[in-house]
């Protein structure tokens, strides 16, 4: 799909307006009038985001990494941070959403892993300790 702006013009057409391809709701769209003594011309300006925004995770990364770190996939979630950030600066969107994909799927990993860990280290110790009361009574 072509990303410029288009001008559409119609012959005359009995008053009614053209049909127009259905245009995604996140770009923003103006529709200018015809101009004076025209009626049968119509104008579209489709102006498209510059810069998209593509988040890089790296500060969960770090988090994960520092603080949760199972089987180094904290880490690995780092880099693929850092990777998503330079693609990024470099002007490549889809490596850089690629990257943070991947960096996002990671954390979402390393979290739940090592949440699921600090549990089962809670109740196994719990479990451990009043099995060990039970013994001495």
């Amino acid at each position: 799909m072509n990303h410029t702006s288009q001008a559409f013009i119609t012959a005359a057409s009995g008053g009614q307006p053209p049909n127009y391809e259905r245009i995604k709701e996140e770009y923003e769209v103006a529709e200018m009038g015809a101009p004076h003594g025209s009626a049968s011309v119509r104008t579209t300006v489709i102006n498209m985001p510059r810069e998209v925004s593509v988040p890089d995770h790296v500060v969960w990364s770090l988090f994960n990494t520092l603080f949760m770190n199972f089987c180094c996939l904290g880490f690995i979630a780092y880099a693929y941070s850092v990777k998503s950030r330079d693609r990024k600066m470099v002007g490549d969107v889809t490596g850089a959403q690629a990257y943070a994909s991947t960096a996002k799927c990671l954390n979402i990993s390393t979290l739940v892993l090592s949440i699921l860990m600090v549990v089962i280290t809670i109740v196994s110790v719990i479990i451990i300790v009043l099995n060990a009361q039970n013994l001495h009574t």
